[in-house]
């Protein structure tokens, strides 16, 4: 028997393959999956070549037929429901078809190759769904405006001076100033660390406050 000639197009535009793989979608996942051996396996990675080699649409075909059911199966697995595996199944058959000649088949059966795909786009699905795309006109997202560097002199003297009324507290309220705000411990643990009535931490915190409130004034 004659075997009948394959149409091959190697300049299918991505319109028209969208409109194949629609119609093709729809025909494939209507029919049952065949887990059955066939008596004459096919070569999935010379059907595979040929889309690669010469654009066949009709390997491409062959291959969508067989493996966009078991495609979507696979994906449904990965926690996903059949609307959005379906949609997912055909953008993996369109990447089949885009990067057939970055296939080795060296490397890998024609199956994994394309499980493969459905695996990672699925992944990458999912971290979308966590992490949805940010809106770049959020407030919260504008970069902070630019520091002069008379800013950050400034700011360096503020400190220092800071610091040198700090040491000159009274070591039980730099005691607890420091272990408040340095090492960020609460009042009721400082109180307890230091097996003191919590009353008795907040007064010496509120005293310290004071003191340097004097020292700096507007400073502060």
């Amino acid at each position: 028997m004659t075997r009948p000639e394959l149409s091959i197009n190697p300049y299918i535009g991505s319109d028209l393959l969208k409109s194949l793989t629609s119609l093709w979608i729809n025909q494939a996942l209507q029919k049952p999956i065949q887990n059955k051996q066939p008596t004459d396996p096919i070569d999935w990675s010379n059907v595979l070549g040929r889309v690669a080699d010469v654009g066949d649409v009709e390997a491409f075909k062959s291959i969508f037929e067989y493996f966009a059911p078991r495609v979507k199966a696979y994906i449904m697995r990965l926690d996903c429901d059949s609307l959005v595996a379906e949609e997912l199944t055909q953008e993996v058959m369109s990447i089949v078809w885009r990067k057939a000649k970055q296939y080795d088949s060296s490397k890998a059966a024609a199956s994994t190759w394309i499980f493969t795909i459905a695996r990672n786009l699925r992944i990458d699905t999912f971290r979308k769904e966590k992490r949805p795309d940010l809106d770049p006109y959020d407030p919260s997202l504008a970069p902070d405006p630019d520091i002069s560097s008379e800013d950050v002199v400034f700011a360096k003297q503020k400190a220092a001076r800071l610091n040198t009324e700090i040491k000159k507290l009274p070591s039980e309220q730099r005691q607890v100033l420091h272990m408040s705000f340095y090492d960020d411990i609460s009042h009721a643990e400082i109180a307890n660390q230091l097996n003191l009535p919590l009353g008795t931490v907040k007064s010496r915190i509120r005293l310290a406050f004071q003191r340097i409130k004097n020292s700096l004034g507007e400073e502060l």
